[in-house]
């Protein structure tokens, strides 16, 4: 027992073991190899190093955005005059990466809480038992009270008074000039694995470059001050439609950066897209139509209580930062290498089924891969080697 451990353990530390190969001589088999090692190669060389970058490492940016938006709207109302600066059509107005800017807009104006008739055509009533007192409705101003109003038709509301109708969009919009706000745009990025850091107001733009310049994709793709028609132009809307009745519009900052060439080539792109409906449909294609919401201000007048209400309609700005950095690394680098080699394998197993179970001459080739042995019979290679060894 102890003689076959001490054989067992000569045999592990002292003996090396190496696969039998046989060298086979056919073409149709060779022309397969080849193939199969060339789409391989291909796949390693164009797929995994040249499109996927595979010998590079990624990393993600943190990024802040800072807007500012500027211009002056003007507005005629029945000879009424309004001048309409950001501070009025921004909403909210701390320079966020998603704001609103107001184009059009309803406004109903000395409304206090009281009891009135609700539009015609809302809560329509021919009696007092059509209005159930104390109860309300889905597309309501108020509660109502009980009370069917006689001259209108309609039930009687506790509410903010007069009620908001905003059944007549203006047509165009009361902001066109709106066209011509300008956005100015400041975003830092920060990749915290390569320890690098960006800001969109890169090589070349200064303070003298930004009072001049207003983006363009092809004379000015870095100037970060944008037109408002054109950021709506670039994402495929109509500035007349989108401003009647509003819209969202995606503004994509891409920084997407090879960090092994010198880092003043990195740099921002911009992208506009289309957020709410497709601007080749027809509204009426669509179940609901622009972007709204409503905004009131409130006072006091002999000490009661007053809002003006505003409906408004505006378009709707997200600024969104995408952001991908690439730098060599050496590990994956060996990464890739080592799984295209495994990957060579293929070529060998691929051949072998062909060899051994397709091809007319599979038992002679099955022959030489395989050699059986008797267990009760000594191989005469295996003699060889023993009389080898003792001398």
């Amino acid at each position: 027992m102890k003689s076959q451990i001490t054989n067992a353990l000569s045999d592990f530390f002292f003996e090396y073991e190496t696969p039998r190969q046989v060298l086979v001589r056919n073409r149709k088999v060779g022309i397969v190899c080849r193939l199969i090692q060339a789409g391989v190669l291909a796949y390693i060389i164009g797929w995994v190093f040249i499109y996927e970058k595979g010998y590079q490492s990624t990393d993600k940016a943190v990024s802040s955005v800072y807007t500012k938006m500027k211009g002056v709207g003007y507005a005629s109302i029945n000879g009424d005059e309004r001048i309409w600066d950001e501070v009025d059509y921004v909403f909210p107005p701390q320079g966020d990466s998603s704001f609103v800017v107001m184009t059009n807009y309803i406004i109903t104006e000395n409304q206090k809480i009281g009891k009135c008739p609700e539009l015609q055509g809302t809560h329509n009533c021919s009696s007092n038992s059509d209005c159930e007192g104390g109860s309300f409705k889905r597309t309501g101003h108020g509660q109502m009270t009980g009370v069917c109003v006689a001259a209108t038709k309609t039930c009687e509301v506790l509410a903010w008074c007069p009620v908001e109708d905003d059944h007549n969009i203006p047509n165009p919009a009361i902001l066109m000039s709106a066209e011509n706000y300008t956005l100015f745009i400041k975003n830092s990025v920060t990749f915290p694995i390569f320890g690098i850091s960006r800001s969109n107001l890169v090589e070349g733009i200064d303070g003298e470059y930004i009072s001049k310049c207003i983006h363009d994709p092809k004379d000015a793709p870095l100037c970060p001050i944008f037109r408002l028609g054109d950021i709506v132009k670039l994402s495929g809307f109509n500035f007349e439609t989108i401003a009647r009745v509003g819209g969202a519009i995606g503004i994509v900052i891409d920084w997407t950066c090879n960090l092994d060439v010198d880092v003043k080539h990195c740099r921002p792109k911009y992208n506009f897209h289309g957020l709410y409906g497709n601007a080749a449909e027809t509204d009426k294609a669509r179940a609901s139509v622009g972007y709204n919401f409503r905004y009131a201000k409130h006072y006091l007048e002999d000490k009661v209580q007053m809002r003006t209400l505003l409906k408004v309609y505006g378009i709707r700005l997200d600024i969104i930062v995408q952001s991908l950095a690439r730098k060599f690394d050496i590990i994956p680098t060996l990464t890739a290498i080592g799984s295209g080699v495994g990957i060579f394998g293929v070529a060998t197993v691929v051949c072998d089924l062909v060899l051994l179970y397709l091809l007319p001459k599979r038992a002679f080739y099955k022959n030489m891969k395989f050699k059986s042995t008797d267990s009760h019979k000594q191989d005469p290679d295996s003699e060889a080697c023993s009389t080898e060894t003792e001398k």
